[in-house]
C-alpha cells in the first residue's frame, strides 16, 4: 500500500514558504500554487508546495538588471576608499 500526499494547511504552507498567510491566498488565487477545499478548509500538497520554491529558485547572473552599474563601481570605489585614507 502506498501512501497518500501530505496534506499541509494554509498556515502550515505559509510558514513553510516563509510568507503570510495573504500572500499564500494571493499565490493560490493567481493559480501559482495548486489548492484544494475539502469542506470549509483549503489543503495543499507538501510535494506541490516543494515544487513551487523550486520554481521560484533564481538563476545565477539574473539579477544583473537591479545592479547596472556595478562593472564600472569598483575601481570608483577604490579610489574613494584611497582617497578617505590620504594615500
Amino acid at each position: 500500500m502506498t501512501d497518500g500526499p501530505r496534506w499541509l494547511s494554509t498556515a502550515e504552507a505559509a510558514k513553510r514558504l516563509g510568507i503570510t498567510p495573504r500572500t499564500l491566498y494571493r499565490f493560490i488565487d493567481g493559480g501559482q500554487l495548486p489548492a484544494y477545499r475539502m469542506g470549509r478548509v483549503i489543503r495543499l500538497q507538501e510535494q506541490e508546495v516543494d515544487a513551487f520554491i523550486e520554481t521560484c529558485r533564481i538563476a545565477p547572473g539574473s539579477l544583473e538588471h537591479l545592479y547596472p552599474d556595478a562593472a564600472d563601481q569598483p575601481s570608483t570605489m577604490t579610489s574613494s576608499a584611497t582617497e578617505a585614507n590620504g594615500t
